[in-house]
């Protein structure tokens, strides 16, 4: 309890003293996976932003889509911050319950967390005092440990003692912000 009231605090002074916008991927959220965010100042041409995008499906065709993603990233702005082209450096976390793309036609998938580190790339337009929009695309590599698993049996379909571990280089993020500056 503690330690949330710790992080409570310090976040709350950060927003309380910057300029901050709270923001929704109006992108993936029209594909009913829900991302959002804070984005704050930090510096004259830097800032922080935290995002969490979460696939909140259990199951679509009786196959497992659920995953979460948690991802601090610094920006610098080349122009002026919330104004023009940026460029971000992230390091994140995920936890998922998925099947991959390449076992689409099975019966298997995972059941894991991973990390992932990479970069992002965007462009900011103010709409007006209040409002914004962030476009933005990202990608790095994504290093997960997991448990694959049989829908049909219930059993694990690989032979890894403890965790199976994959890793790949791909976009995992992109779209367009809609953000609302709340000081």
């Amino acid at each position: 309890m503690k330690k949330l009231f710790i992080v409570s605090f310090f976040l709350f002074s950060i927003v309380s003293q910057s300029q901050t916008y709270i923001k929704a991927n109006a992108m993936t959220t029209l594909l009913t996976i829900p991302n959002v965010g804070i984005e704050t100042s930090i510096g004259k041409k830097s800032t922080f932003q935290f995002d969490i995008t979460a696939s909140l499906w259990k199951s679509i065709n009786g196959k497992p889509r659920e995953f979460y993603t948690f991802t601090p990233e610094y920006r610098y702005h080349f122009k002026e911050k919330y104004n023009g082209f940026y460029a971000g450096a992230h390091i994140g976390a995920s936890i998922f319950n998925f099947q991959k793309w390449n076992y689409i036609n099975t019966t298997l998938y995972e059941k894991g967390v991973g990390y992932f580190i990479g970069a992002t790339i965007g462009y900011q337009i103010k709409i007006n005092d209040k409002f914004m929009l962030d476009c933005f695309l990202g990608g790095g590599s994504h290093q997960g440990f997991y448990k694959g698993y049989d829908l049909a049996t219930g059993e694990r379909y690989e032979s890894a003692k403890g965790y199976n571990k994959s890793g790949e280089w791909l976009p995992y993020r992109g779209g367009f912000m809609v953000s609302y500056k709340l000081n």
